[in-house]
Parts: structure tokens; sequence; C-alpha cells
């Protein structure tokens, strides 16, 4: 099944969305230029989920990738959710409390967050008073703790993780009189997700990850060449720390059955994630809420089996792991993606193609065949395409989009194969996940000459 050119375009671009931070008389104020964000689906529908605000009553943006498993419930709660608990785990006491008398007295409330969203990001309405209420009692709780200290950014991404992974369970314990609603809390909270999200404040950037998506800094060297800086960890098998972390809170006795074929408990890849309550509820606790819970969940199996070797949950946490970089001139962009797309793609590729589209500037390496018996007439081929590439390189007008179409369309030397391309884009929804995952991408580019003033500042 052939895509032309244009029907490969139209599938790329679908939800692209890009964000320009506006100018103020002519001066951008921001550490933050802008965002291109773009998601391809492999799951029918699509499991993974995006996030960009910037936050209103403190300074910031927050940016964010969540990926979503056992559905797409659980993915679809954080994206909606976690950007308020991060905002109102930021605000000052004072802005807290404001907000609490206008809800009191039934007063228009301070907007605490700017959304930029693509129309196919959907918010769910119905659950829109019960996640209000939910954080509510959040910010009332931070009301009542005021320890009068301002708010150290890493530990407010760590109470916002946690608080709403804790009311995401106990909204699906507790229930509700209405059956749709009811049904939702509980399908969000045996699904799960991982989330990595960043927030930029001038010359800061957190970086806060929970799962395997992950962020990645762009930096230019001196030379002009392009370099890339891991700023999160993968928690799954291959993080050796991750799986000593996982046995050291269990017994010994456990040791063998904690981690096998690289899976929690054999059954779940990523270490850390919101929701999956099979992974942290007490069996007892498991038992009465399915059995007291609507008829669509005995029908799914998800629910319905205890995972083996269930002896001392919790074993899975929503904690983040938060890195802080102060940003300096050369790190030019930031790159937020799920793990469709590191499965594809090494960061330094990802670094090097998001950079040469950011500056329009395509460094010629020599073409490399890696071992591959060339005839001149196909080396002929390779430098005509290769011709043929630099021109139609800046066809996306985002750089998620151009990224997205080399992690689908890379042929082994590197380049787009747009055969490949559309073979990729045109396998059937039951096929397609079979070759690649769901991917979504956030790529934040940074203005280097406010990092440099903020720099001489301090």
């Amino acid at each position: 099944f052939y895509l032309t050119p244009p029907q490969v375009n139209s599938i790329l671009k679908a939800n692209e969305y890009s964000f320009k931070v506006p100018e103020f008389d002519g001066k951008n104020v921001s550490s933050v230029l802008g965002f291109d964000s773009n998601q391809l689906p492999a799951n029918a529908p699509i499991e993974d989920r995006r996030s960009a605000a910037t936050c209103l009553q403190t300074r910031g943006m927050l940016l964010g990738v969540f990926d979503g498993h056992a559905g797409c419930a659980c993915a679809q709660a954080v994206s909606e959710r976690l950007f308020y608990y991060i905002a109102v785990s930021l605000l000052p006491h004072e802005t807290l409390l404001e907000i609490e008398n206008a809800v009191e007295s039934g007063r228009a409330l301070l907007p605490i967050l700017q959304w930029h969203k693509h129309p196919n990001d959907y918010f769910s309405k119905e659950a829109s008073k019960l996640y209000f209420n939910s954080l509510r009692t959040y910010w009332q709780e931070l009301i009542d703790l005021n320890s009068g200290e301002t708010t150290d950014v890493k530990e407010a991404l760590i109470n916002a993780f946690k608080r709403l992974d804790n009311d995401i369970s106990l909204e699906a314990q507790v229930g509700d009189p209405n059956s749709f609603l009811n049904y939702l809390v509980l399908r969000v909270a045996f699904s799960g997700a991982t989330a990595c999200v960043a927030h930029v404040d001038g010359v800061d950037l957190h970086i806060a990850n929970t799962g395997d998506s992950r962020a990645m800094l762009g930096v230019q060297e001196e030379d002009g060449s392009w370099s890339a800086v891991n700023l999160s960890y993968d928690h799954n098998a291959q993080n050796e720390h991750e799986v000593e972390r996982v046995k050291m809170e269990h017994p010994k006795s456990e040791e063998k059955s904690l981690v096998k074929q690289d899976r929690l408990l054999g059954l779940l890849m990523p270490f850390r994630a919101f929701g999956d309550v099979k992974f942290k509820w007490s069996i007892e606790l498991q038992k009465r809420v399915v059995e007291s819970g609507p008829d669509q969940l005995n029908d799914n199996e998800y629910t319905k089996f205890i995972p083996p070797n269930y002896h001392t949950p919790p074993y899975l946490t929503a904690e983040p792991e938060v890195i802080h970089h102060k940003l300096r001139p050369q790190d030019k962009f930031l790159v937020l993606a799920t793990d469709g797309l590191w499965e594809t793609m090494h960061r330094q590729d990802v670094a090097r193609i998001v950079g040469e589209y950011l500056t329009g500037v395509h460094h010629q390496q020599p073409i490399a065949v890696g071992g591959y018996k060339v005839t001149l007439g196909q080396m002929h081929g390779l430098l005509t395409e290769r011709r043929a590439r630099i021109s139609s390189v800046f066809e996306d007008q985002n750089a998620a989009t151009h990224l997205i179409r080399h992690a689908v369309g890379n042929n082994e030397f590197g380049t787009v194969d747009h055969e490949r391309l559309s073979k990729m884009l045109s396998l059937p929804e039951e096929l397609a996940r079979m070759y690649r995952d769901d991917i979504t991408i956030i790529v934040v580019q940074f203005n280097s000459h406010v990092i440099g003033a903020c720099q001489n500042d301090e």
C-alpha cells in the first residue's frame, strides 16, 4: 500500500503543534523561545499524552510527555492534572490563601496555568469537578502546613507527583455515585503511565522523571557540531541502581522474583509509574474494589489477575527522580520524548538532526556505508539523494515532526527513505504496534541571548 509524499506529510503533521513565546517591545524576556510538539500513534487509540503550560502565578514553563500502558486512561488523567499539582506546590502561601478565599466566597479564581494545547489534546469535562476537589484538598493542606519557607522547585516536583498518584489511588478506593465517573476513576487507577516533565525558569531547568520516557539536552560545541546530554535516567531493568533500589525495599526472600525477564514481577517494564494499583495495593484491597466496582471492570482481564509472587506491596512508586541543570548559552534545545523515539534513535543522532534542523546548517558528514559493499551506481544514488534531501530538509515547519520523520523513515545509511516511511505509516493498526511504539516528542528551543544575559547578571 503505497503512500504519496503528500499523504505521508498529512499523516505526520496531523498532531503537530507549535508555540512561540511572545516578545515584549521586541524583547523576549523568557529563556524559552518556543517549542514544537507532535505525536504519531501506533496504538489505537494512542496511549501517549503531552502537556505544555505557562505558570501564571509563578515564573516558569511546564512541559511533559506521558506514556500510558494498559490503556490511555491514566496517561490522560496525569496529562490534565499533574501541572496543576506542580503549580500549586510552587505557589507562595499568600497566593494559596487568595485562591482558597475566592473559592469560599464564590469569586472568580486566579488562573494558575495558561495551557498550550493542540485541538486533539482532550480534557475530560465529566471529571473536572472531582479533580478540582482533590486539588483543593491538597492546597488546603499546604495552607495548614505553611512553614513560611519558599518552596524548593525540586521538592515541589516530588511532592506534586506523589500527591497526584496518591489522589488517583484514593479516588478509586472511594468510588463515585455517578457510575460513569466511578468507572473512569477505576480505569485511571488500574492503568498506568510514566511521566517526564521539564520546569524551565530563567537559567534553571529541572527535569522530573518517573519511568522510561527521556529528557535530552542539545548542546552546540565551539566547532558548530552537536552533542547530547542526558537529563534523565530510565527506571527499568537496564538501570542497575533502579534494580538495587527495588531489591532494597523488599525482603531478601523475594530477590529472585522481583525482576524477571527484565520486568517488575515479570510483568511491568517501567519500575516507576502513576496508577498501576495492581502493583501498589494489598490483595485484599484489590479484591474489594474490583468486586464492588462496575461490571465492566470485571470484564477487564487486567484487573482480575494478581501479579505472581505478590507478598510485600507496594512494588511500584510514582516518585520522580529530579535533575537540576543551569542553562548555558551553548544549550540550544531540550527534547522530551516517550520511549517510542529512543527505541529507534540514538541520542547523538537526535541531537544532530534537531540541531541541524534548528540552525538550518547541514554539516556534510562523509557518507558512511559501514561495511556495506557499495557499487559506484549506489554511491551516486546516495549522493543524489543527499542533494535532494538538503533541498527538502526544511519541508517540515516543526522540529518534532522532522524528528519523527527520521525515527520512522531512516534507512541503514541514516537517511530518510520515502519507501520505508510509506510502508511504516500504511501498516494496519494491529500490525503497527509490532513494528514501533507510540511516539510523542516536545522540542523546546532556548534563547541563548537571554541565558547569556542572565549568566552575566549572576
